[in-house]
């Protein structure tokens, strides 16, 4: 898969980017706060998934301008695609978004459309950050591949808020205790469906990572990770999502209901559960290094495309946002020989980036959020 041509206009400071990518490496070059992130973010909104920067749609639209536009085209192993995404600060919540000329009512339809892997040097703390971090890591990634998955885990989160309210409401004596049964009942069918594919993806970010990673350490270390459940002792084995694992979930719900009243708070679920990285049988987010834990996320990040290739038969496009001056140059030559073969958007402000081997490639100079240059880059000998 890879990306035939991109347009945009209005978003946040780029200003008629209108470019065609080479099937291989793009690099995009310039100060700071010249658009370089701007535009990978534009790419990844055409995936249906929400700004990697968190940006609201209010701060989409350029200060100066009434409304953005963003216009991308791309081929995978079957055909060439192009999504068009608008939005007007008249009505900034109304997104205007049309797959080959047909409009989508949510951003989520684009999923399993155009695939990509961002990096970003936020990403490197996946080891060492916070639960919440590696659970939206996983949800993300699950989502890449099963379409109506992001639709199932907003489901469930928006119960759990209506279960937690009520939880208040129980304590200071303003609802009933007999009122959680149908909440609960939801959570524990969405809850234990949401439990089994992030074991099942992580199983498979096991395979991938732990071969990475042996090769980034050079065999001296072994990389294993898993998924801790809050709910299941146990998930290997188990399919019935819908029948057992969801009575199995509503007795832990059930059990903890006093618990849970008190604090005010569901004090279990998928909401609450990890992903477990160890090294050497140690776990990283307790012993691990700093270059281990980024050595963690490299190959987390890696295994992500590789999965992704496996899944849809087609390499994602691969974009690194000022990602490798974060790295040693070992790291870095190491993630260009792992993504070799796939589209990559690269940011950055040096142009003398360290690759083993010089690809064919665009060289993009930006400033002002304005293409001012480009040329192309030739494979040396």
């Amino acid at each position: 898969m890879y990306i035939t041509r991109l347009c945009a206009d209005g978003f946040k400071n780029l200003k008629k980017i209108d470019i065609s990518p080479h099937e291989s490496l793009n690099i995009f070059c310039g100060k700071n706060a010249q658009g370089k992130t701007n535009l990978i973010e534009a790419v990844w909104l055409c995936t249906g998934v929400r700004s990697f920067r968190s940006t609201k749609d209010s701060r989409m639209i350029d200060i100066d301008r009434d409304n953005m536009e963003i216009e991308l085209s791309f081929k995978n192993s079957f055909r060439e695609q192009t999504v068009r995404y608008s939005m007007s600060k008249k009505d900034i919540k109304e997104k205007n978004i049309f797959l080959n000329g047909v409009k989508v009512k949510t951003p989520s339809r684009l999923f399993g459309q155009l695939n990509c892997v961002v990096f970003t040097p936020e990403d490197l703390e996946i080891s060492k950050g916070s639960p919440e971090n590696r659970r939206q890591f996983l949800d993300l990634c699950v989502s890449q591949i099963k379409n109506n998955y992001a639709g199932v885990c907003a489901k469930y989160e928006r119960i759990i808020e209506h279960r937690n309210a009520l939880l208040k409401s129980i304590y200071s004596g303003k609802s009933s205790k007999d009122e959680l049964e149908a909440w609960d009942i939801q959570l524990s069918q969405l809850g234990s469906y949401i439990s089994l594919l992030r074991y099942s993806y992580t199983k498979k970010l096991n395979t991938f990572a732990s071969k990475l990673y042996s090769e980034i350490s050079q065999g001296r270390e072994k990389l294993e990770i898993g998924y801790y459940s809050t709910v299941f002792p146990k998930l290997e084995g188990k399919k019935d999502y819908a029948g057992e694992m969801a009575q199995e979930y509503l007795k832990v719900l059930k059990k903890n209901t006093d618990e849970d009243i008190r604090s005010g708070f569901t004090m279990k679920g998928v909401h609450r559960d990890d992903m477990t990285a160890r090294i050497n049988g140690l776990i990283c987010r307790d012993y691990a290094s700093q270059g281990q834990h980024r050595s963690v996320a490299l190959v987390m990040k890696l295994a992500q495309a590789y999965i992704l290739s496996q899944e849809t038969d087609d390499s994602p496009v691969i974009l690194l946002d000022d990602v490798l001056s974060e790295l040693d140059e070992n790291r870095q030559k190491f993630v260009i020989s792992k993504i070799d073969g796939m589209q990559v958007f690269i940011t950055c402000c040096d142009k003398n980036i360290p690759f083993e081997k010089n690809q064919h490639g665009r060289l993009f100079n930006i400033e002002g959020g304005k293409i001012k240059t480009q040329r192309r880059k030739e494979k040396k000998d």
